[in-house]
């Protein structure tokens, strides 16, 4: 760790990371960054911003509670090994990935349910109850995916990363607006009062976006174990894009962890890799620095190359290529051989060549975390790589 203009920082980021770290730094009362950062729209992914009295829709950003979720299944991983291919056959056809997407099936949840969540009387969230209910258990895209892993005993896992959908885009879409908040990047994150009127409705509506991306993941995560003919024996589950009320050097403060993992001493967190590489399960550590971080780590890699950068750009109704991507489709491809993955979806966009790798990202954050688990994928499902989806991140 260290200190940028008394920030606290783990790993290496580009200046303009940094330059965002400080405008934010500058509004809230306190500040830091995750080794996983990268640029954000008003706030850096990675970015734990926290203030006492307020709340930041821009720390939170626009896919609220968006979360990882693992389950162990009692099934050898010898078993899902063996029939990869047909397995993720099942969850591509099974599952709903892309923008805007509604489930194949009929998903009932008590959070639909009359006062099923009090966050559903706010201005904002009223009006898309209908649209939530299609898309509970819909995955999305970008980042998104349902990964099938092995572990270091040889044991099946599942792991998942998506959030509130259209749901959590609708509600930060409204209390930005609502705020003032300026589009863009570079711009400086709004706040809200949590004792005012709009404030009080964004707290209710965030934790309703909250308890809906909980739903959705939870819902996913057994409806593979269904097509796998198995039980969950264990889960692990948190979120980011997120705030929580925290207490930090005796003061009570609304702490907004966007692209950050709450990391608390014992607490468990699914940490994913790229589509080629290894993920982790670990948990938080008691240290100095955990203190520092606001018990708080990395929620994924961390991207390298903008999306554009790596995919290149090209005329959306033509398909003509106005300027080539750095990534291959032959580069990824032998990426995944090398490392025996099966892919369904994905994009050069998400290729392992625009992340950083995770065990460097993992060890600048030294004692504050510890890995209790190292998955291995043997497949990934993601949305298609010509899904438009400007709010990716």
């Amino acid at each position: 760790m260290q200190l940028v203009d008394n920030i606290p920082v783990w790993g290496k980021h580009e200046e303009n990371t940094l330059e965002q770290a400080k405008v934010c730094a500058r509004h809230a009362d306190y500040m830091a960054l995750m080794a996983d950062g990268h640029l954000g729209y008003g706030v850096p992914i990675g970015g734990v911003i926290a203030s006492e009295g307020r709340i930041s829709p821009t720390a939170v950003g626009f896919d609220i509670a968006c979360g990882n979720k693992a389950v162990r299944l009692d099934i050898p991983g010898s078993e899902v090994r063996q029939n990869i291919t047909r397995i993720m056959d099942d969850v591509w056809n099974t599952l709903s990935f892309g923008v805007g997407r509604r489930n194949n099936e009929d998903v009932d949840h008590a959070i639909f349910a009359k006062d099923g969540h009090p966050g559903w009387d706010t201005d904002a969230a009223k009006p898309l109850k209908r649209k939530a209910q299609a898309q509970l258990g819909t995955i999305g895209s970008g980042n998104h995916y349902v990964d099938l892993f092995v572990d270091e005993q040889d044991r099946a896992w599942v792991g998942v990363h998506f959030g509130s959908r259209g749901l959590g885009h609708g509600i930060a879409t409204w209390f930005l607006k609502a705020a003032g908040a300026k589009d863009g990047m570079m711009v400086d994150p709004v706040f809200l009062d949590v004792t005012s009127d709009l404030g009080a409705q964004y707290v209710a509506a965030m934790q309703l976006g909250g308890a809906y991306a909980y739903a959705g993941r939870d819902w996913v995560c057994d409806r593979v174990a269904r097509l796998l003919g198995a039980s969950v024996v264990e889960e692990v589950h948190n979120h980011h894009n997120f705030a929580w009320l925290e207490e930090h050097g005796g003061k009570q403060m609304w702490v907004c962890r966007k692209g950050a993992t709450p990391a608390f001493p014992g607490q468990k967190g699914f940490v994913g890799g790229t589509m080629g590489e290894r993920s982790v399960i670990l948990e938080g550590v008691d240290s100095p620095d955990s203190k520092t971080a606001l018990y708080s780590t990395v929620h994924g890699a961390g991207r390298v190359m903008g999306r554009k950068q790596a995919a290149g750009v090209y005329d959306r109704k033509t398909g003509e290529c106005k300027r080539p991507g750095l990534v291959t489709l032959q580069m990824m491809q032998e990426w995944l051989q090398a490392s025996g993955v099966v892919l369904r979806g994905g994009g050069l966009d998400e290729s392992p060549h625009c992340y950083k790798r995770l065990h460097e990202v993992i060890a600048e954050h030294g004692d504050t975390v510890r890995v209790l688990h190292t998955l291995t994928p043997l497949g990934v499902a993601m949305a298609g790589a010509n899904e438009f989806d400007p709010y990716k991140d």
